[in-house]
């Protein structure tokens, strides 16, 4: 009996399918602009990286939830309530989420079918769409090891500088191979192995035009899985639920929106003029100020070398911080007219100066000794105008407790506790002290 939710699963996959055709469609658009218009090729540029990103990402999206799905339906097993999509990077950080996505081509390679789903479905029968399902799982992983192994018939060798071949390469003899590793091709020899050149292993240019066929057609291999898969699905668990709309998530929501998804950067010049390289220092100056105030809270707190490893690391987050935030703001900064560039650097000048000479005088208030805090609670308030004032006495601290003395004579005041920077207000320790302090009207708890 087919389970209520086989409908939204394959209304899922079948949008998913839509999604990544539509988002290739996109890339090609730009492809064919990026050749057709010179006017701005930086825009079309950055909009074909990020069409090519979302393209890629879509595309692992798809094979996962085909995959998922298969192999619930082989399993006789409900398709799972979420289907499996990669997460879009936040805004601050899509441009690294692009490279990231370029770098491991969406992550495509590694959401290929691996051997255990193509025995799986070897063994569940051999229903005609179960056989195209089977055939294409196998394209996959034909791509896949095209993919992984391509690069190894490459070597390095020690070129003949005195001719040349028909190929274009310089004749020579391979690299000596490094000791362990016999294989011309392992990526020890080709990183480590002594040798000038770069080639292709000698007879294996055949061999490489197929696996680089087969690592290309990678893309319209996973589109063929999933139409299978879905073809697989409709046959055995019925249509998809058309009156429940599948909703796209990760990158298929970002398909026509490229520059919302990742807004083009502002390039910086190629010279700098005085003020604008003035302005970007006493920046900088700013940035390292901020990055300071830990470790001035720490100093007043004493508490530095108590923990310095989170409060040097907490300063390096801020210094971090600020610093990316001036590399995305500095190109557009920079662009401004000369009078508002002056004006950003001598405002960013006078709170640097004002956070590094402040920073020490805020910290100490909170962080104050046992005799600052005296005055602050006690000589400055109600202790005014008695023997007690600040001018009248003679204080030491013993054994975490401030003693005062008045010079007039009169009763020893013994509070704490009494340590260097700490937050604890002042308290009585002992009766004769709290009887002073309720004589002058000190508000006690």
């Amino acid at each position: 009996m087919t389970h209520a939710r086989w409908g939204t699963a394959i209304a899922s996959l079948r949008a998913q399918g839509e999604a990544v055709r539509e988002a290739r469609r996109r890339a090609e658009e730009f492809m064919d602009a990026l050749a057709d218009d010179l006017t701005d090729p930086g825009e079309h540029r950055d909009r074909l990286a990020t069409a090519k990103a979302v393209w890629q990402v879509c595309e692992a999206d798809y094979l996962r939830c085909a995959t998922a799905l298969l192999r619930a339906h082989l399993s006789r097993d409900r398709p799972p309530l979420r289907r499996p999509v990669a997460v879009v990077w936040p805004r601050p950080w899509r441009h690294m989420w692009r490279q990231h996505a370029h770098d491991r081509s969406g992550g495509v390679w590694r959401a290929i079918p691996r051997a255990s789903l193509l025995s799986q479905a070897e063994a569940a029968g051999h229903d005609e769409i179960l056989v195209d399902v089977i055939e294409a799982i196998r394209d996959l992983q034909a791509s896949h090891h095209a993919h992984r192994t391509s690069r190894r018939l490459y070597e390095r060798y020690i070129p003949d500088r005195s001719s040349r071949s028909s190929l274009g390469f310089s004749d020579g003899r391979t690299a000596r191979t490094l000791p362990g590793f016999p294989d011309p091709g392992h990526w020890v020899n080709q990183n480590f192995a002594r040798g000038d050149g770069w080639r292709i292993q000698p007879g294996r240019e055949g061999t490489l035009r197929t696996l680089e066929d087969n690592e290309r057609a990678v893309h319209e291999r996973v589109e063929a899985f999933g139409a299978t898969v879905l073809q697989l699905l409709q046959h055995h668990h019925g249509p998809a639920a058309l009156e429940r709309s599948a909703r796209l998530k990760g990158a298929a929501r970002w398909i026509g929106r490229e520059q919302q998804a990742v807004p083009r950067l502002t390039p910086w010049p190629q010279k700098l003029t005085a003020v604008q390289g003035v302005t970007l220092v006493v920046l900088g100056w700013l940035v390292l100020v901020l990055a300071a105030i830990p470790l001035s809270v720490a100093l007043k707190a004493r508490v530095l070398t108590d923990h310095l490893k989170p409060i040097l690391l907490s300063a390096f987050v801020l210094a971090g911080i600020g610093a990316y935030r001036v590399h995305r703001a500095g190109p557009r900064l920079v662009r401004l007219p000369g009078r508002t560039i002056a004006l950003t650097g001598a405002a960013a000048g006078v709170a640097a100066y004002l956070v590094m000479q402040l920073q020490g005088p805020v910290a100490g208030y909170f962080f104050a000794g046992p005799f600052e805090r005296y005055e602050r609670e006690f000589s400055d308030g109600c202790l005014a105008a008695s023997p007690y004032r600040h001018d009248a006495i003679q204080s030491e601290v013993a054994g975490r407790t401030l003693v005062i003395r008045p010079i007039s004579g009169g009763t020893t005041l013994r509070l704490g506790p009494a340590e260097e920077g700490g937050t604890h207000p002042l308290r009585p320790r002992d009766h004769r002290t709290r009887e002073v302090l309720e004589r002058y009207g000190c508000q006690l708890p």
